[in-house]
């Protein structure tokens, strides 16, 4: 029984499918009784990650910036912005588990996972496929128009408000283990996730009226100032 620390991008939802996706995978592959416990991460100028952060086996990062420690054991990233210094790249390049990743082409840390996992260690799992596709639609922003993604009809949409508007680790944890089995609409329809959205969503709307009332286009770049207002945070 394997104990496992998988820090992921918090209040991301390509950061919570990344941690699902890898998480499946694991038990499935390596240790079906492993124990796996999950820590959101935040980007900060600069930031070293805390080796204290790490448990005493298995230390995963997933959707975030590497860490040169000897204690991670699996890295996955597909940001330019990966390494925050030559060292820390050299670091990595000096791996040779296997086991760490990293590669800037892919729009989503999910997809790029999931590609790994089919590929690399012949371990499939098409019944995350829907997952994958909408963690690249969202993290790659590749909506078919704007009303899609400000919209959000659709489950994952409505899912992705949830998580990066959440407060609760507990409860994006929670969202992390849904996923792994179940499908976005089924995810959607427990009460406490449904509730969260519920609440986020008249905010949601509320925030668009303040928006389309602050912003003004010159010459092509919107400007807004929503300073006196109380919004912790909009929809990009």
């Amino acid at each position: 029984m394997t104990k496992v620390k998988v820090l992921y991008h918090d209040n991301c939802f390509d950061g919570v499918s990344s941690a699902a996706v890898f998480s499946r995978f694991y038990e499935g592959r390596f240790d079906p009784g492993a124990v796996i416990e999950y820590e959101g991460l935040t980007h900060k100028a600069g930031q070293q990650i805390s080796e204290d952060l790490f448990g005493p086996a298995e230390n995963v990062i997933v959707d975030f910036k590497y860490c040169a420690s000897d204690k991670l054991t699996w890295w996955f990233d597909h940001h330019e912005s990966a390494f925050l210094s030559a060292q820390d790249e050299a670091h990595f390049r000096r791996d040779t588990s296997g086991h760490k990743f990293h590669d800037p082409s892919y729009k989503s840390c999910t997809k790029f996972i999931a590609h790994l996992t089919q590929n690399v260690f012949h371990y499939p799992m098409p019944d995350l496929d829907d997952l994958v596709y909408w963690a690249d639609i969202i993290d790659g922003a590749q909506f078919p128009d704007a009303k899609t993604a400000v919209e959000l009809k659709e489950p994952a949409m409505r899912l992705m408000l949830v998580i990066e508007a959440s407060h609760s680790p507990q409860l994006i944890h929670k969202i992390i283990r849904e996923v792994q089995h179940k499908s976005l609409p089924d995810v959607m329809e427990d009460s406490e996730i449904r509730s969260t959205f519920e609440k986020l969503y008249a905010h949601h709307f509320e925030s668009i009226e303040i928006m389309r009332r602050a912003a003004k286009c010159t010459g092509g770049v919107i400007e807004f100032d929503v300073s006196g207002h109380d919004l912790d945070g909009y929809n990009k």
